[in-house]
């Protein structure tokens, strides 16, 4: 796999402290399974061209500008060195101006994760290393601009090393829904049993545990169409909704202490939702 590149290059500082770094992305989704869009018809390829409707023509790259609407069908084209002429102290410098503890940040606010790393050896190191450890517990609130927007970002350590959250300003929130039911003080012992049940299954947190099953099975349909088998629907799972919040607490933990069957790869196959490539070697077979 090919080392990830810096996506962008400045400067960290907070009060006197400036640390030249580099910004990685953290995630990548290319394992996802994309489609294109075809002509049923003759399964060609939908095409998608820049097209002039006032021309004509199809319009190349160079001719083309950006331009904001600022009344309907009427624009203002605002050219590219016209935003670098405008462009804030946040598209070189990241400045942290406030910190706070890490709980204090609302997680629905945060949006994508970028690694910060010292862009060089020596003093950019050592302060990049001594920030890590001065971090602990807590996070730090500035700016950058980036892809053509300043965004509101937060620098916290984990494992050795800093991690950058874009994040939502206030104003993209949204209010929990006014329907969010009150607790009722009387259903304290059964809080006492949702919190045994939960503490059945705590255990350390490792994210490869997880899966994408649905891009697992997609592949697996994939795979028994090139190979032209037959495609068998998987039968619906009907699920009962909880009519008995006690009863089912009290079930949980009965059943091994509230601990989840792992589902094996042959009990998997085994179900009622057979992945089509298996099920289509099943009757193939049977045949």
């Amino acid at each position: 796999m090919m080392a990830p590149r810096a996506t962008w290059k400045g400067v960290l500082q907070f009060s006197l402290v400036r640390i030249p770094i580099k910004v990685f992305p953290a995630t990548e989704a290319s394992e996802t399974i994309s489609f294109h869009q075809l002509h049923e018809a003759c399964q060609s390829r939908v095409t998608q061209k820049r097209w002039c409707v006032a021309c004509d023509r199809e319009v190349p790259t160079s001719e083309i500008v950006k331009a904001h609407e600022f009344e309907k069908g009427k624009y203002v084209p605002v050219l590219d060195d016209e935003r670098d002429a405008i462009a804030p102290e946040s598209t070189r410098v990241i400045e942290l101006t406030q910190f706070a503890p890490a709980f204090a940040l609302p997680w629905q606010a945060i949006d994508k994760a970028y690694y910060l790393a010292p862009d060089g050896e020596g003093p950019a190191a050592n302060a990049y290393a001594i920030l890590v450890e001065a971090l602990a517990g807590s996070v730090g609130i500035g700016k950058l601009a980036i892809y053509g927007r300043e965004y509101l970002v937060a620098v916290s350590p984990t494992r050795g090393a800093l991690l950058l959250y874009t994040l939502h300003h206030a104003a993209e929130l949204r209010e929990a829904p006014h329907t969010v039911p009150v607790f009722d003080a009387a259903a304290g012992s059964q809080v006492t049993l949702a919190r045994r049940v939960i503490a059945a299954l705590v255990r350390p947190l490792d994210l490869a545990d997880f899966t994408d099953a649905y891009q697992t099975d997609l592949r697996r349909l994939i795979a028994a169409k090139i190979a032209g088998e037959e495609i068998v629907q998987a039968v619906p799972v009907a699920t009962a909704p909880v009519i008995n919040l006690r009863e089912a607490l009290e079930q949980s933990l009965a059943a091994g202490q509230g601990k989840p069957v792992k589902v094996t790869e042959s009990r998997r196959k085994s179900s009622t939702e057979v992945p089509a490539a298996t099920a289509a070697a099943k009757r193939q077979k049977a045949s």
